[in-house]
Order: structure tokens, then sequence, then C-alpha cells
């Protein structure tokens, strides 16, 4: 759905007449004089409002003899309502696809083919993309005594002490008495 039509989508149903109009067809089809009636509305005011939701294809009319019935379109009331919603997941998945890509990158820049760390990547985002690919190998639960810890990041890099700091410092790892336990990741930090 195209966000012009979105937008006007929820300017149209952001008059409360219109949606108790709506509600009022979702029981069945009702006339004009009907609808009026049980708003409490001239006529003239509900063919307004008619005019305005045939617009967006939310009604749709059929006649017999001198009068019209109106039907509510649940169909295409629920797909223009869950657009937004449509719209923002697939926004969200080229974003995680980018980041991904962004990820994948990242580390095959810093990490070399066995494992070590080139360098400490010297921008936040970057490092805390290194540090998310280096915390792969402890585990969740476990409790590390600081020298643990060190011995881990030695296979990374030489600078286990910056390494080790860093990891606390962004929320991957808790510290207590020289021991160590992974945080959960939604507390990690973000790049």
């Amino acid at each position: 759905m195209q966000l012009d039509r979105m937008v006007n989508f929820h300017k149209t149903l952001g008059d409360p007449t219109r949606i108790r109009i709506l509600a009022l067809l979702k029981n069945g089809p009702l006339h004009g004089q009907a609808i009026a009636g049980k708003l409490g509305l001239k006529p003239p005011t509900i063919t307004h409002h008619m005019a305005k939701l045939r617009e967006l294809g939310l009604i749709q009319e059929r006649r017999e003899k001198n009068t019209i019935y109106f039907t509510l379109n649940a169909k295409k009331l629920e797909f223009s309502a869950t657009a937004i919603l449509r719209m923002i997941a697939e926004e969200a998945g080229e974003e995680t696809e980018v980041k991904g890509k962004e990820y994948s990158q990242v580390v095959q820049n810093f990490i070399t083919p066995d494992g070590k760390l080139k360098q400490i990547p010297a921008q936040r985002k970057k490092k805390i993309m290194v540090m998310t690919h280096m915390v792969q190998g402890l585990k969740q639960g476990v409790v590390y005594e600081e020298k643990e810890i060190n011995e881990f990041l030695k296979t990374f890099h030489e600078d286990f002490a910056t390494l080790r700091r860093e990891l606390v410092m962004n929320q991957f790892m808790y510290r207590k008495n020289s021991k160590y336990e992974m945080n959960p990741p939604e507390m990690w930090a973000k790049g």
C-alpha cells in the first residue's frame, strides 16, 4: 500500500462518526436512513461520511429500487488497517539484512581466518560487532574465573586486559570479585 494512501486511510478513519458507521455495518447491510437514525445524525451528514468511506473502498453499495444499502468491505478494511504493520515488518527485515551484511563485513575485516583479532576497532560500533562475535565462545550461566577469561581472550588478541574491560563496560559480562558471567544479549551494548 502506497504511503500516501496509508496516510489518507488513517486520516479518514480519524473521524469517530466514520468508525461508528463501520461498526454498525459490521452487523450487516444498512441503508442511509437507518444509519442516520442509529447515530442520531441527519441523512446529508451520513451521505458525506459514506462518500469518504467509499473513496477508500471500505464500503460497498447495493441498490434496491430507490434505497441504497451499504455493506462493510471487511477484507479491504483489514488489509488497509494492517498495511502499516506490514510496512514496518518489511523495513525491519531490510534493516536486519543490512545489519547482517555489515556485521559479516566488519568481522571479516577485523578477524583473521584463523580467528585472531587483527586490531581492536577504534569505532564503537565496530568494536561491539567484534565483541559480539568473540563472546559466541562463552556460555550463558557459567561463572568464569578471571584467569579463564584472560586465557579465552588471549586466543583473539594479546591485549586481553583491554578486551576484558570492554566486555564489562559494554555490558557483555558482569564482574564481581574477579568472577565473570555473561549478561543476557538484551543487555549488551548496541552499536
